[in-house]
């Protein structure tokens, strides 16, 4: 079951259409979006939404039962990616809700584009938004929608772009999604989006087997 959905991003005009920025960029393509009413709070922009208006919009099956708690929160934490956690705890914190209760939507390097996955717990990777969530609720048992960047190369983080190109691990994330790229992406959120609808409404659970690393564009 999933109570809190956090997106994690920059904020910022210059940080809008960053990869980094993957996370935010779903929340323009979820399928209740004209249900959010977003406030400030918690170092952020929180919303909420009935799970019943949720199950309206993911009609369950005959016989099926929800997964969902009565109402789900949303969160775009606005501390930078590597403070991402002091938002996420103070809202979890607020409405009580624990770690395995939360699902995290972030931008993947170990991931090409057009690949969608859902985790629970796990290594980091050495994502900065993660290892804040670690610092701040002392676990990584925590959900994560998974959204494929790619990697500039395939250097390991730290060791640069490719000879010659000035390109690294941090100017690749804080850069915009390329043309191409673009319609790559915008296909892919469609599919992520709806995937975390159902997730909302069944549980993340029985999704993982499918969902594991999926490439979908």
């Amino acid at each position: 079951m999933v109570e809190l959905v956090a997106f994690l991003g920059n904020p910022g005009p210059e940080h809008e259409g960053n990869r980094h920025n993957a996370g935010w960029l779903l929340t323009r393509n979820l399928p209740f979006n004209d249900y959010l009413q977003w406030r400030r709070k918690f170092k952020g922009l929180w919303a909420d939404i009935e799970s019943e208006r949720l199950h309206s919009l993911c009609p369950l099956p005959l016989n099926d039962e929800p997964s969902s708690p009565e109402k789900v929160y949303f969160l775009k934490p606005g501390t930078y990616m590597n403070r991402s956690g002091d938002s996420v705890h103070e809202a979890a914190s607020f409405f009580k809700i624990k770690p395995e209760h939360i699902m995290v939507i972030h931008d993947e390097l170990e991931l090409p584009l057009g690949t969608v996955s859902l985790k629970f717990s796990g290594g980091l990777g050495g994502h900065n938004g993660l290892r804040s969530m670690k610092q701040q609720f002392g676990t990584a048992d925590f959900w994560r929608l998974r959204l494929g960047i790619g990697r500039p190369d395939d250097r390991l983080p730290g060791q640069g772009g490719k000879e010659g190109s000035g390109r690294g691990i941090v100017d690749w994330v804080l850069t915009d999604f390329s043309i191409e790229e673009s319609s790559v992406l915008e296909a892919t959120l469609k599919i992520a989006a709806d995937l975390l609808l159902q997730t909302l409404v069944f549980g993340p659970e029985d999704f993982l087997p499918l969902w594991s690393k999926k490439k979908v564009v």
